[in-house]
């Protein structure tokens, strides 16, 4: 393949900045590219008098392609006052880079493509093609209205009035050179690109004659793509529908001002102007450049959102024959975006912009990424309390197995509307999306239209569902009603799921990477149809990686200490290690997921770093752990208890019913509160446990806060691990720690 050459222009402000953060996804590419570095913009113009020097028009004129940064351009009386003073003498005249790329390249198409990235909502795909040469834009502007164009102006009752002097006037030129090719261009994008239709966006209901010049040259150019319908829409709907449905559009064409206008609208269709590319493109060159600008009061903080300059360098791959690497660009922008994974500020995110940008470039060489779900329970039973919402966990307990980890749970009344919208931000940015609840009979039961709704879908009536309600309800001789063929309607393009204990039916539906399971409430009928389709129905989700957990109860470390600990045994590791911490008093409780090869060297790299605290690898209390130990040692207690009177006894008399045996231990408890007291809960307590036996006296020491009635647990639990260190041979010698402060 024949290498390319792109003139790289990082220009000013955060140009430099997103163009350094997003070129290395060429090299990551492996692309034939070879870059060369030019200059433009402010500093050029400032020390140079021109922002486009020579050898920058000599270094695009060799070039395959331009990619820009950004560029700062300002009024001429600042542009002047800033130039060096030798240039200053000159006044030259300053004109925008932009502008000269424009004019001299003749570029006359600015292509903007308006995306759903951010995922949510209907999916939409549709680009602006804006006239870049003509149009009001085309400079035929006039401060003071020339003589020759007075007797045409002054038809005017507003000009009369004002007079020559007092009137200004504007022209919007449109011949049939720049329409047609302009039309044509968008034709082409749509043949091209797969957009289904062309609509011009112009006034037609005020600018009359020029419009339906427009119109003329519009019909003779798409009599030349029969297969691509056309419309002509007032601009100012166009705006409207842009937003309120973006999903109608496909190549949206405009002359220079208007065009300029639904541009940067588009970019806040599609979030933002960090997220917006660009391509002007001629007969003669081409610049692709993020829609962003220069931003100067961002520049050097590492705020900027580099996904613009990502998808704009993926315009210029596809202009220059790389369509496959355009493509896996922006499949991991979206994949990137829709997960929130390292984000600037703009999304939500606290990222840099080599952060984000990096992620950008980890998505794009296929880094495994963990799926993630959205369940969605549903009623307002739920919401009163009259109902315990167990299918939520048992939902996130099943989608975990299957290595699917809940992101987000949402507990919904029986609203059309609320449903939607919790449903919508979830689809195209989790794997699988469950829905449960609010398929029955009854006028309550609005679970179908809100998935319909947040799928942007109609209902239809399945006719096999239906016959399956009507079979159920004939077989248990229950009467069959209107309102039940309700159970029949389903989402467009629904796969429908068999409900075996119910006459609601579930479906799935898979939408811009997303799975939308929607399932009955009652546990019965939903968990086995869910466990049914996590186990046959996501052929598109791989199967999860063989990990192996391990689990430590710990005891007199509080959590964030614990978390720095073993935070850094997994750095240290440098394998994909998982931790996940949970404090309940007195415990916190640790978990590690890891591949099975290195979970042994977890296991000891875990007990040599938390020796000191670990009262168990399994989900048991300290009493739990001491009583079948005294039970295997025959031995009884001689309680000396002066710290929780018989509450330590009763705890281990639950657990041991049988009581002692033929051996004694020698146990007493005691503690000392420093700044509070029994009663009055502050300062701290230092708890002491000594055990005494033939061998000698062993002492366990722990001051922990004085928090609450709760502290009496605390006491109990402290006493069983001591003598269950002592029993196992675990025992430490007087050393004091400290422990978790609040729940």
């Amino acid at each position: 393949m024949n290498r390319k050459t792109v003139a790289v222009l990082p220009g000013d402000g955060i140009g430099p900045e997103v163009l350094d953060a997003a070129l290395p996804v060429l090299d990551a590419l492996g692309l034939p590219v070879d870059l060369e570095f030019g200059d433009i913009g402010w500093d050029c113009w400032r020390t140079e008098g021109t922002p486009v020097p020579d050898r920058t028009w000599e270094l695009i004129a060799r070039s395959d392609a331009v990619l820009l940064g950004a560029t700062t351009s300002k009024p001429r009386r600042e542009a002047l006052a800033e130039l060096a003073p030798e240039l200053r003498e000159r006044a030259p005249q300053y004109l925008s880079p932009i502008i000269q790329l424009r004019q001299r390249l003749d570029l006359f198409a600015n292509l903007r493509p308006v995306e759903n990235y951010l995922g949510g909502g209907t999916p939409y795909r549709f680009c602006v093609v804006r006239e870049n040469t003509e149009g009001l834009y085309a400079g035929l502007d006039w401060n003071h209205v020339p003589d020759a164009m007075w007797p045409l102006v002054a038809e005017h009752p507003n000009a009369r009035r004002s007079g020559r002097s007092g009137t200004t006037a504007a022209i919007r030129l449109q011949t049939s050179h720049g329409l047609d090719r302009i039309l044509r261009f968008a034709f082409d994008t749509a043949r091209r690109d797969g957009y289904e239709r062309v609509t011009l966006a112009d006034k037609p209901n005020v600018l009359r004659q020029s419009s339906a010049y427009v119109l003329e040259r519009l019909e003779a150019i798409a009599a030349d793509y029969p297969e691509i319908p056309f419309e002509v829409l007032n601009v100012d709907a166009v705006a409207l529908w842009m937003t309120r449905r973006p999903e109608r559009f496909g190549v949206i064409v405009a002359e220079n001002m208007f065009g300029d206008i639904l541009s940067d609208l588009g970019g806040g269709v599609m979030g933002g102007l960090g997220l917006a590319p660009s391509a002007n493109i001629g007969e003669a060159g081409n610049y692709f450049e993020p829609v962003h600008g220069s931003a100067p009061a961002m520049a050097g903080h590492g705020r900027a959102n580099p996904v613009a300059a990502f998808l704009t360098i993926g315009m210029m791959l596809e202009h220059l024959g790389f369509p496959g690497e355009a493509g896996s660009i922006r499949d991991a922008v979206r994949h990137v975006i829709r997960r929130r994974d390292r984000v600037t500020y703009d999304l939500g995110g606290s990222a840099t912009t080599t952060e984000a940008a990096q992620a950008v470039i980890d998505a794009g060489r296929a880094v495994p990424h963990t799926p993630t779900a959205a369940v969605v329970t549903i009623g307002d039973e739920l919401l009163r309390g009259d109902l315990e919402d167990s299918n939520a966990g048992s939902a996130s307990r099943m989608l975990g197995e299957r290595g699917i980890p809940v992101r987000v749970r949402h507990t919904i009344g029986d609203d059309e509307t609320t449903i939607a919208d919790a449903i919508r931000p979830c689809i195209g940015r989790d794997d699988v999306i469950v829905v449960m609840g609010g398929l029955g009979p009854t006028s309550d039961d609005v679970t179908r239209g809100a998935v319909a709704r947040a799928l942007g879908r109609p209902l239809e009536h399945r006719e096999e569902a239906w016959q399956g309600v009507v079979e159920r309800l004939t077989r248990f001789g229950v009467a069959i009603h209107d309102d039940n063929r309700r159970q029949a309607l389903f989402a467009e393009g629904a796969d429908l799921l068999p409900n075996a204990n119910g006459t609601a039916g579930g479906c799935r539906i898979d939408a811009q990477g997303s799975t939308v399971i929607m399932l009955p409430g009652p546990p019965k009928e939903c968990l086995p149809m869910l466990e049914a389709v996590l186990r046959d129905g996501l052929p598109h989700l791989p199967e999860p990686p063989e990990t192996v957990t391990l689990f430590r109860r710990t005891l007199g470390i509080i959590e964030a200490d614990a978390a720095a600990v073993v935070d850094a045994l997994v750095k240290d590791s440098g394998v994909a290690v998982k931790p996940a911490y949970r404090w309940h008093y007195p415990y916190v409780d640790i978990r590690l997921s890891c591949p099975p090869e290195v979970a042994p060297d977890m296991v000891e790299w875990l007990d040599k770093a938390l020796a000191d605290h670990i009262v168990t690898d399994r989900d048991r209390t300290a009493v739990q752990e001491l009583a079948p130990l005294l039970d295997r040692h025959d031995l009884g207690l001689d309680l000396d208890d002066r710290l929780t009177g018989d509450a330590f006894a009763r705890e281990l008399a639950r657990e041991r019913p049988a009581g002692g045996g033929t051996g004694t231990l020698q146990v007493s408890l005691s503690g000392i509160w420093e700044g509070g007291d029994r009663t009055t809960h502050s300062g701290t307590v230092a708890l002491t446990c000594t055990v005494r036996d033939e061998t000698g006296e062993r002492t366990d020491e722990l001051t922990i806060p004085n928090r609450g009635d709760e502290v009496t647990a605390y006491f109990v639990q402290f006493a069983a691990w001591s003598l269950t260190r002592r029993l196992t041979g675990r025992h430490r010698t007087r050393t004091r720690t400290r422990t978790e402060e609040s729940a």
